[in-house]
């Protein structure tokens, strides 16, 4: 729990960098200190990058892939297409999977499913919502 508090806070850190120079290389940073290498989840399959979380203790999985479907969430603001569209999907594809497997009923990620659902059908729409 500690774990996912942490990388809550850093990430909201992330979000609050204005340049985005600054926000490129920290969104690296981020992938890799609460995940792995930043290219490993950019060149892999999402079948791949699936296979990946069989490293973490089962426990940890879904928290895992979760931080993961942020950082591919909050990254898309930082591309323009087709690397936007493809971020999004992603995140919409592990989003989609931890809400059928987690047990727990998130409302954050629900309105992150939706809010990324519009995003792909309106691809001019190219700023996450407000909180």
């Amino acid at each position: 729990m500690r774990l996912i508090q942490e990388f809550a806070a850093a990430l909201q850190r992330f979000l609050e960098k204005k340049e985005v120079e600054d926000r490129s290389e920290a969104i690296r940073d981020l992938y890799r200190q609460y995940l792995d290498d930043y290219e490993l989840y950019h060149i892999s399959t999402m079948d791949e990058v699936m296979q990946s979380f069989t490293r973490y203790a089962e426990e940890q999985r879904i928290y895992r892939m979760e931080m993961l479907a942020d950082l591919y969430y909050v990254e898309a603001d930082l591309k323009s297409e087709p690397s936007r569209s493809q971020l999004l999907e992603r995140a919409l594809l592990l989003f989609s999977f931890i809400d059928r497997h987690s047990g727990t009923l998130s409302f954050e990620r629900q309105r992150k499913i939706n809010d990324i659902k519009k995003r792909l059908n309106n691809p001019n729409s190219t700023q996450l919502p407000t909180q």
